[in-house]
């Protein structure tokens, strides 16, 4: 085995905690590394992640143009076809031509406008909950705030009523815990559960809005229309679905990792408190790059492909991967490739030269990372102004999850 894989151990808390140093190891050592463990090729430079996520060649679905068998790969389980069903639809999972027509419907529902007319609602409710923070003298930053605020957000603009929206956070932790590495029958077990029950809910939201419909997203689905073509019920629950998960558990880790980091570096946190207005837009950007929460993202090579070839005029070769394996596209190791960023290891909140790829590239560029942003800034503003002199009360520990990476709480007082 390549000895810089052996430092690539996911399920070390010691490497979720700081997977940084093997990252490190695995771009010194190559472009693609076998990983036995998974089954899957590890991609850890910048420029071979940032291509491969435009690479027609790849996909996230080998079902448009394979069937399991055709593609080597064994069928999932039949109990597990709730979840799967859920899964297929949704955007991040398709491709052309479902995924192009189904976007282009989405797009026409969640605009940009829609995104902005948003802000105010949820500048309120940031301030709200940083409010209560500060009565109360602290707490865990993630209860309190990282958690509540974008379902708050999303559930609004869902519809969903102000006494369900306690069940939506379960629902999406057990769906989106299936996307870790090797998932065991427990993982399935609670996401099919989750999977099932969140579709009846929807099922039941969007009955209701087709015969009362109103100003939130799902009636916009349901009215989404272009060249003859709606939004199948399934296509609009995935879509919902896909919104809560993809939208919240990002911004929940990245406010909670983010002022993990901001505490330890303490003269950055100073600068950005003094001049909140003017750093805080690119602050944001380099806290996203500085410890993304995502930090894999799988495609499958549905044709053979080469990563790291040489340009022309040289002897050197690349590694050919072939159809029908599996890359791990490595967001954190990316987005600290010295060969793309400056001293990478450094928090500069003033850092301008920022192609993170914290929200993908390609087709699949998350279509929430607008009002992503626009929770961030809310949330990040509202506490600096708010609470000044935030300070951690405990050292907080990490979840076992390594793909998408968060802290289980950030105690804090004020």
């Amino acid at each position: 085995m390549n000895p810089a894989v052996s430092w690539f151990d996911p399920w070390s808390p010691a490497f979720v905690a700081d997977p940084y140093p093997a990252y490190a190891q695995l771009r010194a050592a190559g472009r693609a590394h076998w990983f036995e463990r998974t089954g899957q090729w590890l991609i850890p430079h910048h420029a071979d992640v940032s291509a491969l996520l435009r690479d027609r060649r790849l996909g996230r679905t080998y079902l448009h143009r394979f069937t399991h068998e055709e593609f080597g790969r064994t069928p999932p389980p039949p109990e597990h076809e709730p979840f799967h069903v859920l899964n297929a639809y949704g955007l991040l999972e398709l491709e052309p031509p479902d995924h192009t027509r189904i976007r282009r419907l989405i797009s026409k529902a969640f605009t940009a406008r829609t995104v902005q007319r948003l802000t105010p609602t949820v500048e309120r409710l940031a301030g709200e909950l940083v409010e209560d923070l500060c009565e109360a003298g602290g707490g865990d930053l993630i209860a309190r705030l990282a958690e509540p605020l974008p379902v708050a957000v999303i559930a609004e603009m869902l519809g969903v009523p102000r006494e369900d929206r306690r069940l939506l956070r379960p629902w999406s932790a057990d769906i989106v815990a299936m996307f870790e590495m090797n998932p065991g029958e427990e993982t399935a077990r609670r996401a099919v559960q989750a999977s099932v029950e969140f579709s009846a809910y929807l099922r039941e939201l969007i009955a209701e809005r087709r015969t009362s419909p109103g100003e939130d997203l799902v009636s916009a689905l349901i009215a989404a229309y272009d060249a003859g073509e709606r939004l199948s019920e399934q296509e609009m629950i995935s879509t919902c679905v896909l919104l809560l998960n993809a939208g919240h558990e990002a911004t929940v880790n990245t406010t909670a990792n983010s002022w993990l980091t901001l505490f330890r570096h303490p003269e950055q946190l100073s600068w950005l408190r003094a001049a909140p207005a003017a750093l805080l837009p690119r602050a944001i950007e380099e806290l996203m790059r500085y410890d993304t929460p995502l930090q894999m993202f799988e495609r499958w090579v549905l044709d053979d492909i080469e990563v790291g070839a040489a340009g022309s005029g040289s002897r050197a070769s690349g590694t050919t991967i072939p159809r029908g394996s599996e890359v791990a596209l490595l967001f954190g190791s990316a987005n600290r490739d010295p060969a793309r960023f400056t001293d990478p290891d450094r928090l500069d909140l003033t850092r301008a030269d920022n192609p993170h790829i914290t929200f993908g590239g390609g087709i699949h560029y998350c279509l929430g990372a607008p009002l992503a942003r626009i929770e961030l800034a809310a949330s990040f503003g509202a506490l600096l102004r708010r609470a000044p002199g935030l300070r951690l009360a405990a050292e907080p520990r990490w979840k076992p999850g390594y793909v998408i990476r968060g802290l289980e709480e950030v105690v804090v007082e004020v």
